[in-house]
């Protein structure tokens, strides 16, 4: 019985000690987020002008699960560049993409619709790769952050080789420390396009199909670089709050484990009691 109860104690002990370790590294963990979304939040700011060019003459953004539902809407060939993290420990920022598009994309494929992955970020591989292999034409992963426009137009290059009627460039867009949302921002290429556009301009030379290629390239580099920054600072906020759930549910565990510890030694020190005093009455006997 004492040794039972000893190794109990021990065992609690144990827990405790490792909670207790755990909780150290998650606090720091969110001390770490914390300073990473300022920097990229101050990233952010500096870039979402750069994106004010491009919203003039493209589709507003949509949240993912809207998009979702208008699939019939979309044209015959779509090519899907989904913004990813390389890391983990971050919340739901990579499986909630990842729930949507295990459901959006057999569905476009019924519908007769031809559609392409292009992922960014190696959490994207882990959650998508084998679900929808079939469908993924790139992955990148390991990009390094923070990130900067190089890597964004040297990925835009890659984006635009690949034919598609149009490119949905879906990502986490940052809202505040505590909030963002899954959006999709849509890009058309000049050849898809039903119209004439910037009939309004007179190019000199006539080069009027190359500059808007060209525009196109940019678009999309200009696109996927501010889509990426919204995704690292929403990766950290969500972080920070992960590891902040983490730290209050270790706390609340090592409180249960403190009552269980002071239970198991009342219960050995009862226990050694009863026996002394049993020890005692016999001998009297």
């Amino acid at each position: 019985m004492v040794a039972r109860g000893m190794a109990s104690e021990k065992e609690i002990a144990a827990r405790m000690k490792s909670t207790a370790g755990i909780n150290k590294i998650t606090k720091t963990m969110k001390m770490v987020a914390a300073s990473k979304m300022r920097g990229d939040e101050d990233r952010l700011k500096a870039g979402r002008p750069f994106q004010k060019w491009v919203d003039g003459f493209t589709p507003p953004p949509v949240l993912l699960e809207d998009f979702a539902k208008s699939l019939d809407k979309l044209p015959q060939s779509n090519l899907l560049v989904i913004i990813t993290t390389d890391r983990g420990l971050c919340g739901g920022v990579n499986s909630s993409l990842a729930r949507v598009m295990k459901h959006m994309v057999p569905a476009l494929d019924k519908e007769k619709k031809d559609v392409q992955l292009f992922i960014v970020g190696d959490k994207g591989r882990a959650t998508m790769g084998r679900p929808l292999g079939e469908f993924i034409t790139q992955i990148n992963s390991d990009s390094g952050t923070p990130y900067n426009f190089s890597l964004a137009a040297a990925l835009a290059q890659d984006v635009t080789q690949i034919k598609a009627d149009a490119v949905h460039v879906v990502f986490n867009r940052f809202r505040s420390a505590i909030a963002y949302e899954a959006t999709v921002k849509t890009l058309y290429p000049p050849a898809a396009l039903t119209g004439e556009p910037y009939v309004e301009y007179e190019f000199e030379p006539d080069t009027k199909t190359e500059v808007l290629d060209d525009m196109y390239e940019m678009a999309i580099a200009t696109t996927m670089f501010t889509s990426m920054l919204e995704s690292a600072a929403a990766e950290q906020s969500s972080r920070m709050n992960a590891m902040e759930n983490a730290s209050k549910n270790g706390e609340d565990l090592i409180k249960e484990l403190s009552i269980q510890y002071n239970r198991a030694r009342q219960s050995r020190i009862t226990t050694e009691l009863v026996e002394i005093i049993s020890g005692a009455s016999a001998l009297e006997g």
